[in-house]
């Protein structure tokens, strides 16, 4: 991924550079998540972070990460465009367990698809049952977790951030279940839009219900120029019970949308914790957080975020303005959050080569309002590089 970022810069670099002041050489690890409207955290500034031995506890996360993953999930995958439209929805199996020990401790994943049914009929031939179809998932141990996978893992508060290097897994579900029988591996089949066979990103934000057993799984799926490919998104439980189906069932598009982004209206308090990626997870920051979205008669959207670090005075305020075309919300500075059915959105830069050119950070963001006036956030920062630096998670409430 990061070679695929650095000819992002390459093909950026006709873009005039700013002039930069000293005092927004902001650290990336710290403040990206807060600043993501103007794109400004420097990433060049954030080092390797070095990590205190008396934190480091990988060995315990990582048997803490198994744990919260192993068991057999139930659900659905889904597709969808930059304006919220459902693409694709398909039944999905995860059976997860691990073998070894300590150290030497393995996750096995087994991804059972339904298998679309052939179009083409033989007579007299028998309905049977769907076929499901096994994919295993690439072991994850302490090595490919760590340097591969780039970890962002909160324990406590059940939620992780993963890196992938290609969407083979989800061109595979695609596949399967839309194409089954009559897929003939065309690169770019009809009706049918495939990831992106050389990503620049391809990110995994999962939050666990607050209310029960299930979970979503969210991937940001970035094309090589930087721009956004498609959002999929697992959305599981453990246990036999079947889940609510996230397409929307109104026949009134603009109703879909209103619901969606008033949902979202108002003033809303909470706290956050970012931690350097990796096993070892040290906390770097802690903060109370409350953010307030406004539309005014005119349609303009109006955010402001308010960030006091926690045991200090210190307090940021980050004004974004922007514009709702349906379910797309696109904000000056270069960042678009789509909203989704379910009380989920997702958020990216327009443009990531941009911030590449400037040797920004930038974030991507899965949020999950999972009841009315509660909701979890996930905020993934990237360096200029494409590494991950620092996850985020918030929770907050509605007031």
């Amino acid at each position: 991924m990061a070679e695929t970022l650095v000819g992002l810069r390459i093909a950026a670099s006709a873009v005039p550079q700013p002039q930069t002041r000293r005092g927004r050489l902001l650290r990336a690890a710290r403040l990206g998540p807060f600043r993501g409207g103007r794109l400004r955290a420097r990433a060049a500034v954030a080092g390797p972070p070095e990590v205190d031995e008396d934190e480091a506890m990988s060995i315990d996360n990582l048997h803490r990460f198994f744990d919260l993953n192993v068991g057999k999930w139930n659900g659905s995958f889904y597709q969808f465009d930059a304006h919220g439209r459902v693409l694709q929805g398909i039944n999905t199996r995860l059976s997860v367990s691990t073998y070894g020990e300590d150290d030497l401790i393995s996750l096995m994943q087994s991804l059972y698809i339904k298998q679309a049914s052939s179009k083409i009929s033989i007579v007299d031939e028998e309905d049977s049952e769907p076929e499901w179809v096994e994919y295993k998932i690439k072991e994850t141990n302490m090595f490919t977790v760590d340097k591969y996978q780039q970890i962002g893992f909160f324990p406590e508060q059940k939620a992780f951030a993963l890196r992938y290097q290609t969407a083979g897994m989800l061109e595979t579900v695609l596949r399967v279940g839309v194409l089954g029988e009559d897929d003939t591996d065309e690169e770019s089949p009809k009706n049918l839009k495939i990831p992106s066979r050389k990503p620049s990103i391809v990110c995994e934000n999962c939050l666990y219900s607050l209310e029960g057993n299930g979970r979503v799984r969210a991937f940001h799926i970035m094309d090589p120029k930087g721009v956004l490919d498609t959002l999929l998104l697992f959305h599981e439980k453990q246990g036999p019970m079947v889940l609510q189906p996230l397409i929307y069932s109104s026949l009134d598009p603009e109703s879909a949308s209103s619901d969606r982004i008033n949902a979202l209206l108002g003033r809303w308090e909470g706290h956050s914790v970012t931690k350097r990626s990796g096993v070892y997870g040290a906390t770097l920051d802690e903060a109370d957080t409350a953010v307030v979205l406004e539309m005014d008669q005119n349609g303009q959207l109006i955010q402001d975020t308010i960030t006091t670090k926690t045991g200090t005075t210190t307090t940021t305020t980050v004004n974004w303005t922007g514009s709702a075309n349906n379910n797309l919300l696109q904000f000056d500075g270069g960042y678009e959050i789509t909203l989704l059915p379910g009380g989920m959105y997702m958020g990216y830069p327009s443009d990531i080569s941009k911030s590449v050119a400037q040797l920004d950070s930038f974030h991507l963001e899965f949020c999950w309002m999972e009841s009315p006036g509660k909701r979890q956030r996930l905020v993934r920062t990237y360096d200029s590089a494409g590494l991950a630096v620092s996850s985020t998670y918030f929770f907050e409430t509605k007031v």
